[in-house]
């Protein structure tokens, strides 16, 4: 198994696949630490995240550069990427003591009260896009619950998992309370067969989630997923249009077009359609794509040749079919697996820009009449993850993203983001359950009633 630079080509690091017979043996081992560790007080568990969470900050260029050199990602995007995850540490490591306190219910009983108790060994099952992020936000709250954690992560990106892993060793963590297991997708049915798994959490490409709920189902163990997104941005005729081509391009292009909360479809009230173009534009022109090490970059590379290649044919499909392109949509010359930023308008319905994910630096632009529309097109799609509203009328916009877009967040005036105080997650094929917040860190434990008579 190789991990190869998206930048030039070259082979980073060859990784030998575990056996399912090594598999067991940490399976077992990450079972006995559980066993100890949920009786580990919050108060040590909160020192040790702390602590893992410093390492994160003191070594952040360190894992910004591994993660450029492994899936292309800007360095100072993985810098950043980087310090969020120590921020998503200290805010366990500070709440979740609160978050899972003893929660007294009056009923007919002297005492009736809801205790939250950790399930045991949670598999994590995790993309390449924010090979950090995406683990530290289902790992801070899973150990501070008292679960232990096993890593299946993309294989792309290995270094990265054993990085984390070292993260917590270093801290201080047993040695077994977090661990990589450096596997392909083969063995994942297995591993979610063993009876010290009690719960999977996933986040990937929603033929990955059903075949994972599938097999999760089968045996009756609790899963969250959270799957792809093509968010709308909603362009209303009022909306402040130079910060929204600003805002929408930024969002477009966050992590070289490749996140699942990406701004992917903007539905652009025909009134202002020409002046939003425009602007849109000028800003996605603005971009400096390049080596993923040098601190001037805003795009690297996307992060395997095969998945820009794939992302081509959407947009040439779309072009087919009668997008115009107006920005991009040609393999630059250069080596690496580039693709530049671009923009689709005319974008109807028929078309993989229109009813795709694209997993990339491509906008599709969608002109509707009037607001009406605008809400019917944007929820005119299998997923649910994300979506955005831009108009100066607040008090409308609240209306629209409370009551009428069928999304797991909706931001207004700005772009969609993760944030450890806010629960997280979609619905449709965007997928179910929540990380983050108090929420997210109550999907893996077993809320328990006590009844004293």
């Amino acid at each position: 198994m190789k991990s190869i630079n998206p930048y030039n080509g070259k082979v980073i690091e060859e990784y030998q696949e575990m056996s399912f017979e090594e598999i067991n043996i940490i399976i077992e081992k990450a079972h006995e630490t559980f066993l100890n560790w949920r009786k580990v007080p919050f108060k040590k568990k909160a020192e040790l995240m702390k602590k893992a969470g410093n390492i994160l900050r003191e070594d952040a260029r360190e894992y910004g550069k591994l993660m450029a050199l492994e899936m292309g990602k800007p360095i100072k995007d993985g810098i950043s990427e980087a310090n969020k995850c120590a921020w998503v540490c200290d805010y366990y490591a500070e709440n979740a003591e609160k978050f899972l306190q003893d929660e007294v219910i009056k009923t007919d009983a002297s005492k009736s009260y809801v205790s939250y108790q950790p399930l045991g060994v949670v598999l994590a099952i995790m993309p390449w896009n924010f090979p950090f992020w995406q683990v530290f936000r289902f790992a801070a709250p899973g150990l501070m619950a008292g679960n232990v954690g096993l890593l299946k992560h993309a294989s792309n990106v290995f270094g990265c998992a054993l990085a984390i892993e070292n993260v917590f060793k270093e801290a201080g963590f047993p040695e077994n309370a977090f661990r990589s297991l450096l596997v392909g997708s083969s063995l994942v049915s297995k591993i979610i067969d063993h009876s010290y798994i009690k719960a999977i959490t996933l986040t990937g490409s929603v033929p990955a989630g059903k075949a994972v709920a599938r097999k999760a189902g089968s045996v009756l163990k609790k899963t969250v997923l959270e799957l792809g997104g093509s968010d709308p941005y909603i362009i209303l005729n009022d909306a402040d249009l130079e910060h929204a081509a600003k805002i929408c391009a930024l969002s477009r292009l966050i992590n070289s077009g490749q996140s699942c909360i990406a701004a992917k479809r903007f539905v652009v009230v025909e009134k202002i359609r020409d002046e939003f173009e425009q602007l849109f534009l000028k800003e996605m022109k603005s971009y400096i794509m390049g080596d993923p090490l040098d601190e001037r970059t805003q795009i690297g590379p996307q992060a395997r040749f095969d998945l820009r290649d794939g992302l081509h044919k959407q947009v040439t499909q779309s072009i087919d079919k009668g997008a115009k392109c107006i920005l991009g949509g040609k393999i630059p010359e250069n080596k690496g697996a580039f693709y530049p930023p671009t923009i689709l308008t005319d974008v109807k319905a028929g078309m993989p820009a229109y009813d795709d994910e694209l997993f990339g630096p491509v906008a599709s632009i969608i002109v509707v009449k009037n607001e009406e529309e605008a809400i019917k097109v944007a929820n005119d799609s299998i997923f649910g993850l994300g979506a955005s509203i831009f108009t100066q009328n607040i008090k409308k916009g609240n209306i629209i993203a409370r009551e009428e877009i069928q999304a797991g967040c909706c931001f207004i005036n700005t772009y969609v983001r993760s944030d450890p105080r806010l629960p997280f997650g979609g619905i449709k094929e965007s997928g179910y359950g929540r990380e983050l917040s108090y929420h997210g860190i109550k999907e893996f434990v077993n809320i328990k009633t006590v009844y004293l008579e």
